[in-house]
């Protein structure tokens, strides 16, 4: 591991003859905007914002999904607020306009007849969030973990609603790549897929696997968090977060970005098969996970 030059955690992982180099963001505009640059050529972004960049012009394509589930509405353990409801007039933090996590509100809202204008939302980048849910800066906030759990271990927050439970089809984090290294280094990509989705499988099939890969991602070049909190993160429930199925699907995708379109997020509907390439998760192999501390 190293740093950068802009002092961000930089981890070289070998893939077969390849090395790709790996950089940490902590907000959604900056790594946006890296991608949008060229200086990233793969990176996990939120589904509609990639959408947004095709629609702008970017040639980009998804992949694989990085997850499911894991997104969750935070409230104050003192807090009144029982339900959505109870939000109304309230301060809400999203990570982005982008994020799902918004179209989450958005989508538990709705039933009650209510919209983003009965709330007051903010953007904030979601290591962020925990603090100013304590410092009551904000009344509620909406992200993906760990940040959820890192103010429920703590003790002053509680969950007011999972992903899991109210939204079965959640994804939200896809792993993007330049249309350009597709081109010229489609061997790679392909690698890369057949790691992620196999990574996917190990995670699930065994608790001390997901206790191995929290040892891990808990350190500074990747979430830099208590161990004990990504351990809560996996097993409170155990598919809080899950990994077995990065399939994208074309149903879901559409669902997503009808959700786009009502919250203005993209202008018009984008054919599928413009941002989305299913080819390489058809084409994966299974690969061992080997891991290195």
């Amino acid at each position: 591991m190293s740093r950068d030059a802009e002092g961000r955690s930089v981890v070289d992982v070998t893939l077969a003859d390849s090395v790709a180099e790996y950089s940490k963001y902590s907000g959604w505009p900056e790594l946006k905007e890296s991608f949008m640059a060229g200086k990233v050529r793969a990176a996990y972004l939120l589904a509609p914002m990639v959408m947004d960049l095709v629609e702008s012009g970017v040639n980009a394509k998804i992949v694989s999904l990085g997850h499911r589930s894991g997104a969750v509405i935070m409230v104050r353990t003192d807090s009144p607020v029982k339900t959505i409801k109870d939000l109304r007039g309230r301060r809400i933090a999203i990570p982005s306009r982008f994020a799902v996590d918004h179209l989450f509100v958005r989508r538990m809202l709705k039933p009650e007849g209510m919209t983003v204008r009965d709330v007051e939302l903010v953007e904030m980048a979601p290591p962020d969030m925990p603090a100013a849910l304590y410092a009551k800066h904000v009344d509620a906030y909406a992200t993906g973990e760990p940040f959820d759990a890192v103010a429920e271990v703590a003790g002053y927050a509680r969950v007011l609603y999972m992903t899991r439970d109210k939204w079965p089809n959640y994804v939200c984090c896809v792993l993007t790549v330049h249309q350009e290294l597709i081109d010229r280094e489609r061997p790679l990509v392909q690698q890369i897929v057949n790691h992620v989705m196999s990574a996917g499988a190990w995670l699930e099939t065994a608790q001390a696997n997901r206790d191995l890969a929290a040892d891990i991602a808990a350190g500074p070049g990747v979430f830099n968090q208590r161990v004990e909190i990504l351990k809560h993160v996996l097993t409170n429930p155990r598919d809080r977060v899950t990994y077995a199925d990065l399939r994208l699907i074309r149903s879901e995708m559409d669902e997503l970005m009808e959700a786009s379109l009502e919250a203005g997020i993209i202008r018009q509907r984008i054919p599928y098969e413009r941002y989305v390439d299913e080819s390489f998760q058809r084409s994966a192999r299974p690969v061992e996970i080997h891991v290195q501390r």
